[in-house]
């Protein structure tokens, strides 16, 4: 019975040989019930996901196991690759515009383990017995129904990390095929692209626990010049975050300073300005007003410095021209001109078709 806590992944630099392999889907884990016509989307924090998705729901309903528990992670693609920012948008609070949005970005639901069937419970199960399970119980399942591919082979795997990652996927997944289902531990291993670039720091927020940094606002420069938004970076110790407010003190802008006017980003500074649109306004602020969509009392006000530090941060990869997930800061770039910090540093992975990805194309296109 929900909820169920998803079993989980530990970080690894090398693909280790467990024997299974699968891709590492970028998307909104759940774990799906279904006891008749009753379907439950669980997610990762135990807050359901059913009523965001009806069009996944309803595919639950025509192709799945008439009671069964589904491990797995909803996904949306556009032009043939995964698009995260437009999943997120599908997480709202109106009736009306859940049903729109299902209609026209309709979600797919691409599943990986089973931990129930009928009547049986098979979380004690080796995960080589509910992989075979699953394929059983999947077996002719149809878009937006997936079963994600898998492979034994290291050599494949090395080269599923590389191509898949132009599909929006972000590593692989590997797998012991032995042992239960453990909701909530570590037991699984993944391995994600890892890059580093030389941000320009354009500002920072406050941490909620006091007058500390919370986090970095980093920018880099486009072909026109103008300093662009692309993320943050954050997970400080709280030492750490007290040491960079006194690092930050000599470039930061006063309020209502003169300095905020010469800022590319400084009518933006302030919350009362976040409504504006432009080119150049940060992409956390377009349209948002003073507080984020996702977390609605989270300000997004933020403090301006002199756009004349540079930070090196490694970064998993990019969700359009912004860093997917989280920076995480390396080392001050003193060396550097922030006039150097531009896009034409980042990887741009080789664009491959999700449909490659979901095995609905000949097996000997990626192996």
């Amino acid at each position: 019975m929900p909820p169920v806590e998803p079993m989980l992944a530990t970080s690894v630099r090398e693909i280790p040989d467990t024997g299974h392999v699968e891709p590492k889907w970028d998307g909104f884990r759940t774990v799906v019930f279904r006891d008749g016509d009753e379907v439950v989307l669980g997610s990762r924090n135990g807050r359901p996901l059913t009523r965001y998705f009806p069009e996944v729901v309803e595919a639950v309903r025509a192709q799945a196991p008439r009671r069964c528990v589904l491990d797995g992670e909803i996904v949306l693609a556009r032009d043939g690759r995964l698009d995260f920012e437009a999943l997120q948008l599908r997480l709202h609070p109106a009736a009306s515009r859940v049903a729109l949005l299902a209609e026209r970005t309709p979600a797919s639901l691409v599943t990986f383990d089973l931990l129930a069937v009928g009547d049986d419970d098979l979380t004690g199960a080796d995960f080589a017995v509910r992989r075979a399970r699953l394929e059983e119980a999947l077996g002719g399942a149809a878009p937006p129904v997936h079963v994600t591919r898998a492979t034994g082979d290291p050599a494949t795997a090395a080269r599923w990390f590389s191509l898949f990652e132009g599909a929006g996927l972000d590593g692989v997944v590997a797998k012991p095929l032995t042992g239960p289902y453990l909701p909530g531990k570590r037991v699984m291993f993944k391995v994600k692209h890892e890059r580093t670039a030389d941000c320009v720091v354009a500002g920072f927020r406050w941490h909620t626990s006091g007058p500390v940094v919370g986090s970095l606002l980093l920018g880099l420069h486009a072909d026109d010049g103008s300093l662009r938004s692309v993320g943050v970076a954050a997970s400080f110790t709280m030492a750490r975050r007290r040491e960079l407010l006194d690092e930050l003190e000599p470039y930061r802008i006063p309020e209502g300073g003169a300095g905020a006017a010469g800022h590319p980003w400084g009518a933006w500074a302030d919350a009362g300005s976040a409504s504006a649109s432009g080119a150049d306004v940060p992409e956390e602020f377009r349209g948002r007003g003073a507080n984020s969509r996702w977390a609605p009392t989270k300000s997004l006000t933020f403090v301006p410095v002199l756009p004349r530090l540079v930070v090196e941060v490694r970064y998993d990869h990019l969700e359009g021209r912004r860093f997917r997930h989280t920076a995480h800061f390396r080392r001050w770039r003193p060396d550097r001109d922030p006039a150097s910090c531009t896009f034409a540093q980042l990887d741009e992975p080789v664009h491959y078709d999700l449909d490659d990805v979901l095995g609905l194309r000949p097996p000997d296109r990626c192996g």
